[in-house]
């Protein structure tokens, strides 16, 4: 195995483009144990750390770049108030020590449905910055999950940052595992608030091949909180939407048996916390609206 280290984002795009089945490592949180279980023997690896600008963030206008290498450590004590949902899925990410090395970038590139950011990014709404020598493109989040561990980069891409929207309303993350630290989700849900748009987005991880979003439970909360004038009236959920939320958000799971948990017992759990998320989230923007109707 040869070790490659580029000393600029330049070079890393040039190592890439002339060995396209290398394998990028920054933080090392998923190679290194892939490797260490012999699970996967790349040719080449492609080390990132000496790329500084790789571990920076900036927010400009309404969205947050962040920088592949961002550490979680850093989304959770820096961008809290601007991503919410991503800074608590980064609260349960691993050990302080991997929160410390580990970034989403490596979430991304990995794709494995059980990734800790998927949710988030994926009720967020976010978009991936994949750059190669050929040029550089913004691929939604949507798009961005093609398979088990597989991703829309082409060969020669390396994922430079990821655009976020900075958060309008309140934002959730809830996750399931066998302990409390250092667990692999046994499943996880994302939900985020849209008051600029009044939509509702949500990701599921580790509950189908790949992380997804329960698309038809959107679409009958959004035409839920429209139909009832939620949005404008601040009520409180009824638990008849909340109860047929969570059932549609559970139908969306195409899980699998195994040593974590259980098919079943994942579309429970991602029920469970549709339901629990809503109510968190929908309390919060309760909250936050007759305040500013106080204000005003």
């Amino acid at each position: 195995m040869d070790f490659l280290r580029p000393a600029s984002w330049e070079e890393a795009l040039a190592a890439k483009a002339e060995h396209p089945t290398a394998v990028p490592i920054a933080g090392g949180t998923d190679v290194m144990v892939e490797i260490n279980f012999d699970h996967r023997r790349p040719e080449y690896l492609i080390d990132l750390n000496r790329i500084g600008e790789l571990s920076e963030w900036e927010a400009g206008g309404d969205t947050v770049r962040l920088g592949a290498s961002v550490p979680y450590t850093r989304i959770m004590e820096q961008l809290r108030r601007e991503l919410p949902g991503l800074a608590l899925a980064s609260h349960t990410v691993a050990s302080p020590q991997i929160r410390n090395r580990g970034g989403v970038g490596g979430n991304l590139g990995t794709a494995s449905p059980a990734g800790d950011a998927h949710p988030a990014l994926l009720a967020a709404g976010a978009e991936v910055e994949a750059e190669s020598v050929r040029g550089s493109r913004l691929i939604p989040i949507d798009d961005f999950y093609t398979g088990v561990k597989r991703n829309a980069l082409a060969p020669d891409e390396l994922i430079r940052a990821v655009h976020i929207k900075k958060a309008d309303g309140p934002q959730q993350y809830s996750k399931v595992g066998t302990r409390n630290a250092m667990v692999i989700a046994v499943c996880a849900f994302g939900l985020a608030l849209h008051p600029e748009t009044r939509t509702v987005r949500t990701g599921i991880g580790s509950a189908a091949p790949t992380p997804v979003r329960a698309r038809t439970a959107e679409e009958f909360l959004n035409a839920a909180l429209d139909e009832g004038g939620f949005w404008d009236n601040g009520k409180i959920i009824t638990p008849s939407v909340a109860k047929q939320f969570a059932a549609l958000c559970s139908a969306a799971c195409n899980p699998i048996d195994d040593v974590r948990g259980t098919a079943s017992y994942r579309r429970h759990a991602v029920g469970v916390m549709a339901r629990r998320t809503l109510t968190w989230t929908w309390e919060s923007y309760r909250g936050t609206a007759a305040r500013t109707e106080g204000v005003a």
